[in-house]
């Protein structure tokens, strides 16, 4: 059976995908509360980040460990990728995940859980329409109809008001650049780890190469500016509370959930799903534990109303000539 043949047997139905998406939407934004809030206590973004990743790591190893199926399907992708049926680098497509988690360490604590997410809804959608236009993702080329493009273009101008709502002189303009960043990489990685997937026939498979690249360059990344900073922070400097650790296991979690989805809604219907989670949790975030400083006014509950209907206008089924 060939890895094609595998995909088409294992695919969620569309309905379910959807509610897949939006829940790993939901994970992104407690994770970057977590991990914002590591980086915060531990005044070192880039330690945090590593951290996170580290731990996500060893749980999907021991995960791979276990599942002869995760084993088999990790060896399938090398192989394809050697023979060149799978390109070699989306192997590496953990890189993104990297720029993700460090932009919240880095930034997320600053300016707040909402608006992180904002600019990282801008990177991300803008991204997914050129990503699917290109054919990154396993569902191959989606080609830009009128209402793919129309709901696009109403989630890119709800962020823009948005964010232009929360524009302040004393939030440098890079905090909100690092996360639109982020959501433009994390298109392409989306659309990277469904096709790994599809080539191992396993969603956990393509979680551990995330996993392992995303690791390696945040270590690297951490030690370079712990050698350019005077050293890692003290071990006397990391907190106690448990719950500061569970970035990692919330990254496993959903990129596993967004590489089995991303397969059946294509990458710029999975992004305005995980896109609706991301808002609607982070909201939530705010309004119950928000960081210093940080509340959520009325413009934020109102875009994630209008982020949802362009989810609708991008996911309703087009509708059918007579004969």
């Amino acid at each position: 059976m060939t890895s094609e043949s595998r995909v088409r047997a294992r695919r969620l139905p569309l309905g379910v995908a959807v509610v897949v998406a939006v829940g790993c939407g939901i994970l992104m934004a407690t994770q970057s509360r977590i991990n914002g809030e590591l980086g915060h206590r531990l005044g070192d973004g880039f330690t945090a980040a590593a951290i996170s990743f580290s731990i996500g790591l060893v749980i999907v190893a021991v995960i791979v460990a276990l599942l002869p199926s995760a084993r088999h399907g990790a060896r399938l992708a090398i192989a394809e990728a050697r023979t060149g049926t799978l390109p070699a680098w989306m192997l590496l497509a953990g890189f993104g995940g990297a720029v993700f988690v460090l932009t919240q360490g880095l930034a997320s604590a600053l300016v707040g859980v909402s608006l992180f997410t904002v600019a990282f809804i801008g990177g991300q959608t803008v991204s997914g329409l050129v990503v699917d236009r290109v054919g990154i993702g396993p569902g191959g080329r989606r080609y830009l109809t009128f209402r793919r493009v129309f709901g696009a273009a109403i989630a890119f101008a709800v962020v823009v008001w948005s964010v232009a709502a929360h524009i302040d002189p004393q939030v440098p303009v890079w905090l909100l650049v690092l996360p639109f960043v982020a959501g433009v990489v994390q298109a392409v990685q989306q659309a990277a780890n469904g096709r790994v997937a599809a080539a191992a026939g396993s969603a956990v498979s393509s979680t551990l190469f995330n996993f392992v690249s995303g690791t390696a360059l945040l270590v690297v990344i951490a030690l370079v500016h712990a050698a350019l900073a005077g050293g890692l922070p003290a071990a006397t400097v990391y907190p106690g509370d448990w719950w500061l650790y569970l970035g990692g296991p919330i990254g496993v979690a959903f990129i596993f959930g967004l590489a089995t989805a991303v397969r059946v809604t294509g990458v710029l219907l999975l992004g305005l799903c995980s896109i609706t989670g991301q808002l609607v949790g982070s909201i939530v975030i705010d309004l119950v534990a928000p960081g210093s400083g940080h509340s959520v006014d009325w413009t934020t509950p109102i875009a994630a109303v209008l982020v949802v209907v362009a989810v609708l206008v991008v996911s309703l089924p087009p509708r059918r000539r007579p004969g």
